[in-house]
């Protein structure tokens, strides 16, 4: 079967907030074989209109919480969680061994800094990242674009706000595009 061929794959995610968490859930539901989760970050109840954590998490690291939700969902899966801030020293080496990396933060500067730093240290790495997700409605707008080993998913344009939160369902989407995109790289 096509999908058992996932069990041999392997995909970083750096960030386990509304994007990975919901991207890692996607993976996990599929039988990827094994994800490298990194964040440092803890969850607060603001977290829980669209990451994939529950009340009683709250205060726990999100590698932590991530980890558990991704073997009550398929416990075949290898889960590695790094508890520390990504940087350009570091990011090669915990995820030289991934077939693709998921950008996942919130942050456009840590978003330039992922990016920037795979592209040139890990050339080979295909990285699928999140742009433009917040509000709610628009679904149309919201694609994939490709720029050779980078995939951006989102309507790259809505920037959150005030009066434009990010919500769960376009988080999701974006998420849920995310995975979609990482396993037709794994396939293909």
């Amino acid at each position: 079967m096509l999908l058992e061929s996932l069990k041999g794959k392997t995909v970083g995610i750096a960030g386990c907030g509304g994007l990975g968490s919901n991207c890692a859930i996607a993976l996990a539901r599929i039988g990827i074989g094994k994800l490298i989760i990194v964040d440092f970050d803890v969850i607060i109840q603001s977290n829980l209109n669209r990451q994939y954590f529950f009340i009683e998490q709250l205060g726990k690291y999100k590698v932590d919480a991530l980890k558990i939700n991704i073997e009550r969902v398929n416990t075949d899966v290898v889960v590695k969680k790094h508890c520390i801030k990504l940087s350009p020293d570091n990011i090669s080496q915990l995820f030289k061994n991934c077939d693709v990396i998921v950008e996942a933060f919130d942050l456009a500067e840590m978003k330039k800094m992922l990016i920037e730093t795979v592209l040139s240290e890990l050339p080979e790495k295909y990285i699928v990242s999140g742009s433009g997700m917040a509000g709610w409605g628009n679904n149309n707008t919201i694609k994939t674009i490709n720029y050779d080993k980078l995939y951006i998913c989102g309507d790259l344009s809505t920037e959150i706000s005030e009066n434009a939160p990010p919500l769960a369902p376009r988080v999701g989407i974006v998420a849920n595009m995310q995975a979609n995109q990482v396993v037709e790289l794994l396939l293909n």
